[in-house]
């Protein structure tokens, strides 16, 4: 996805989780965070059925074509609900479907990323074509403890200088926290609860970007 090379403010995608919208409709926020200025919407619902989750995910594309067609909405690890919905691409997990078996069966504009968690899955997942990564947890946060203690700003660092794709922070970040990632070449920043539980998520976007 963008930015990966240019000087300009780090992208903001909202990750989805329906259970941390404080009781809102997450269509709701979704559409709050794209007014903002979100640039990717990631549509990350494990417990949902495959036909609930492609319903929400025709939502979400709907959503962003009405509001210009500017944020992609990608799905998180469910190929097959992407491509029914006609998302702009496909996020697989560290342990998810293969890169080039998930291309074999979408077009070459789809977009296929893989979140990652050392620098040697790093390399790999760039080797094998994807077309970004999202790498972390950088800082502390209950949604990222299963995959181990944060990795800090220095590995970060170290994953963004080694691969040519672009590079997405996930983990902990906040308009508290996001000041620490300037001057690292990153995509952007990947959030959950900094825009799903913020009073006003079009607003939680905008502090991201302003802290970045």
């Amino acid at each position: 996805m963008r930015r990966s090379a240019s000087p300009g403010t780090p992208g903001i995608c909202f990750v989805t989780d329906r259970g941390a919208t404080e009781g809102r409709p997450l269509i709701d926020v979704a559409r709050a965070a794209i007014a903002g200025g979100a640039d990717v919407v990631q549509l990350r619902e494990k417990d949902l059925e495959g036909g609930a989750l492609l319903a929400l995910a025709r939502e979400l594309v709907e959503a962003a074509r009405t509001a210009g067609g500017r944020c992609r909405v990608i799905v998180n690890d469910r190929l097959d609900v992407a491509l029914a919905a006609k998302a702009a691409g496909v996020h697989l997990p560290s342990d998810g479907l293969p890169i080039e078996g998930a291309r074999r069966c979408s077009g070459k504009r789809f977009l296929i990323g893989r979140s990652v968690h050392s620098l040697a899955e790093a390399r790999q997942a760039a080797r094998e074509g994807a077309h970004y990564l999202f790498f972390g947890p950088i800082f502390a946060t209950p949604s990222k403890t299963p995959y181990g203690p944060p990795q800090g700003t220095d590995a970060l660092r170290r994953v963004v200088d080694a691969v040519e794709v672009p590079v997405w922070a996930i983990g902990g970040i906040s308009p508290g926290t996001a000041g620490d990632l300037r001057g690292i070449r990153i995509a952007g920043v990947a959030v959950i609860s900094a825009i799903a539980a913020a009073p006003d998520p079009a607003e939680g976007v905008r502090a991201l970007r302003s802290a970045l």
